[in-house]
């Protein structure tokens, strides 16, 4: 964990997915990571999210608190993120055995990439990732001059 007690997962890896559904998580990601736990679930764009068990807490709560079962939009945030979130272990040869079922919804072929985004990590399959770069790169470029206030 960074010295402020907060995850602080940065970097664009690649790994092959074996046979088994197994991934190597990146050691410099691991070296950051409390323990050897994590939580897999689905995320937007047909990736997955892997969160620390706290991190995970911390959303899952937040959503929890900020929704509820009456409310259509609500069920399908619950429904397609906290209901298909399982905790995986990092073996002891530094690897995420990923669940079919989410290995389906990001429909991860052998070559994947992981993307540390300071408090989670996606994981895409390599190809559907080159894609959605290539399909946002006008959105990218229109998110980033509506930042043109940030100064370095």
């Amino acid at each position: 964990m960074g010295e402020s007690g907060l995850e602080l997962w940065t970097g664009e890896y690649r790994n092959t997915l074996d046979e088994k559904g197994r991934i190597l998580f990146p050691a410099k990601l691991r070296s950051e990571f409390p323990d050897s736990t994590l939580v897999v679930t689905k995320g937007l764009d047909h990736c997955l999210w892997l969160f620390s068990l706290d991190g995970w807490q911390k959303l899952s709560s937040r959503l929890m608190e900020s929704t509820g079962p009456f409310d259509t939009k609500n069920r399908q945030v619950l429904r397609r993120v906290i209901a298909p979130a399982q905790e995986v272990e990092i073996d002891g040869a530094g690897r995420l055995s990923i669940p079919a079922s989410l290995r389906e919804h990001a429909a991860l072929s052998k070559d994947c990439v992981m993307l540390g985004i300071i408090k989670y990590v996606e994981l895409w399959d390599a190809a559907a990732y080159r894609a959605y770069l290539e399909e946002s790169e006008p959105l990218f470029r229109e998110a980033t001059e509506e930042l043109g206030a940030i100064r370095l």
